[in-house]
């Protein structure tokens, strides 16, 4: 079945309640990343604030836990709280449904409503929940966002600690179903190990067998990319000749690599100051439609802070942002699936499985 999708259902100004509310009250920030008192913080869903009298404006770009700032024409601005400066006109107010001239939509798509029995089993993600249906529905959704939309995958290394797994992955980015990526310095690092050594942590990726000094072959890896200088210039000179990072660079696909204090190297394209990984992770999470997020609880949380439950195409077209976690932690998927948003969608299961069969589904589907 094609996959469409839902429509959006913007907020009904002509209620009373929204009719007759104030206008927001905007106060300017006295310091450099101090945000005024009773100041408004951002969630994942759209939010409308009444800039002038009968005028809502929807934020465009939001993220959550952030204030909300008002630019000289108008326009509101989404800025953590790091970046508010001397001057900015900060929105305020704490009520959500057009008291204080703001309001949360967190019912803005017409999706299928389910009906639930008052008392059902099995009514949480567990181990013993099917994903048969989740499966398909993901093809269908992958094979409409691969031309339609940004599919921002974001993995944890386990993704390339099987041999399977992780060429699996790799023809997933050839195929055209990843458009970006986050991970960190392990994922990277394991992945040229692989390509290196045929090992992943010192064990063989396919035999699972632990190899003569292994446990030097990830610190063996990082050392020959550093002295090459880069990811990059390691594939172009054919010493990475497969994997997922080859895959990703020879098909230009866009790589945020953030560090971390666990770090061994790290890779030369590891962005080690943290405030500028999450820069540079929000600008690409920008343009996702899609996440997917595999085995990487830190990174998945990270991820899910800064994605909204929505995307503003062009002028008014406003559609969802959908996002899966698949981690065989219970912790992990209910963290991302508690995001209070129709579009997360969880799946509990060993990520490697999870990658093959996708890749395996997508090819049936063509």
């Amino acid at each position: 079945m094609a996959f469409i999708l839902p429509p959006y259902r913007p907020p009904d100004f002509s209620l009373p309640s929204l009719q007759n509310a104030p206008v927001t009250v905007f106060k300017k920030a006295r310091r450099d990343g101090v945000v005024p008192d009773n100041y408004h913080a951002t969630s994942i869903f759209p939010e409308y604030f009444h800039v002038k009298k009968g005028t809502w404006h929807l934020v465009r770009e939001s993220r959550m836990d952030c204030a909300v700032v008002k630019e000289p024409d108008d326009a509101l601005t989404v800025k953590e709280f790091r970046n508010v400066k001397w001057g900015d006109a900060v929105a305020c107010g704490r009520g959500e449904n057009g008291e204080d001239g703001i309001f949360l939509h967190t019912r803005p798509f017409d999706f299928i409503e389910e009906a639930g029995e008052k008392f059902a089993f099995r009514s949480r993600t567990t181990r013993e929940t099917s994903f048969s249906f989740d499966y398909d529905e993901l093809y269908d959704l992958l094979k409409f966002e691969r031309s339609r939309g940004f599919i921002l995958w974001v993995l944890g290394p386990a993704v390339v600690f099987d041999r399977d797994a992780r060429n699996a992955f790799a023809s997933l980015i050839r195929a055209g179903y990843v458009h970006g990526l986050h991970a960190g310095n392990a994922l990277a690092t394991h992945d040229a190990e692989a390509a290196l050594f045929s090992t992943g942590l010192g064990q063989d990726i396919y035999t699972k067998h632990t190899v003569h000094l292994g446990h030097y072959h990830h610190l063996d890896a990082i050392n020959r990319i550093r002295g090459i200088g880069s990811i990059k210039k390691s594939i172009t000179k054919g010493v990475i000749r497969d994997g997922v990072m080859h895959a990703a660079i020879r098909k230009n696909i866009p790589c945020v690599l953030a560090g971390s204090i666990r770090d061994d190297g790290p890779l030369p394209e590891v962005i080690g100051d943290v405030y500028q990984a999450q820069d540079r992770m929000r600008t690409l999470t920008r343009r996702a439609t899609t996440v997917i997020a595999l085995a990487t609880q830190l990174h998945a949380i990270a991820i899910g802070n800064m994605v909204p439950s929505y995307r503003v195409l062009g002028k008014n077209r406003i559609r969802p942002v959908y996002f899966y976690t698949v981690d065989m932690s219970e912790f992990t998927i209910t963290k991302l699936a508690n995001r209070g948003s129709l579009t997360a969608r969880s799946i509990l299961t060993n990520v490697q499985d999870f990658v093959v069969t996708v890749e395996r589904g997508l090819k049936k589907k063509r």
